[in-house]
């Protein structure tokens, strides 16, 4: 049954966003943690919002992650090998290929962070690093803030993956990763975002 519409219809504006960005914060009125695991924990907000607005969230906290986009373009800077992980994912209930990626440590530098991991899953290590993108998977009700780094100049060496990870790594070349997006081969929000992006940043510098 559709609920009838009580508020007044508002006029969609037309412009451009902000070049320089504002962050309106909301005064917490109370926070409670209703759960603490592991990796996060949930809290239940009474808040105040930008304008006023009270309200009441449950919230996913979260110290952070970091997601790794290393290529090997030592000889095709336009087509590069992209290190992928292919592991089975409960919440998806699903293999997915995904790339390296990993929480980052109460207080942890998010650069130091990316090295560790890259290093621990894979085993590769990069001479150059530079930050790609950040965001929020889905800041509806996760606070968990996702920096992506490309690392190039890679070496291989040992990887050390954690007890619980059990991790396929095979290197694919960029071209074939945007094929299976194409066609719904990767269902990875942080690899699809970030494999997208890189693309597109590179198609406009003219390296692809």
């Amino acid at each position: 049954m559709r609920r009838k519409s009580t508020g007044k219809a508002r006029q969609l504006k037309t412009g451009k966003i902000a070049k320089v960005r504002v962050v309106e914060r909301a005064t917490v009125v109370s926070s409670e943690v209703v759960y603490r695991g592991p990796l996060f924990r949930v809290l239940h907000d009474k808040l105040i919002e930008p304008g006023g607005r009270r309200n009441e969230r449950d919230v996913i906290r979260h110290n952070g992650s970091v997601v790794i986009l290393a290529i090997d373009d030592a000889k095709d800077k336009k087509d590069p090998w992209i290190v992928m992980e292919r592991q089975y994912r409960h919440a998806a209930n699903q293999f997915l290929w995904e790339l390296p990626a990993g929480k980052l440590e109460p207080g942890e530098d998010a650069l130091e962070g990316a090295k560790r991991e890259l290093a621990e899953e894979t085993g590769y290590r990069a001479k150059r690093w530079r930050p790609l993108v950040e965001y929020y998977a889905s800041p509806g009700f996760l606070g968990e803030s996702m920096k992506v780094f490309v690392a190039a100049g890679l070496e291989p060496g040992a990887a050390h993956p954690e007890e619980d990870e059990h991790i396929e790594l095979r290197l694919v070349r960029l071209k074939d990763v945007l094929k299976a997006i194409e066609r719904g081969a990767i269902l990875d929000g942080k690899t699809l975002s970030s494999v997208l992006l890189y693309d597109r940043i590179s198609r406009r510098r003219g390296k692809r």
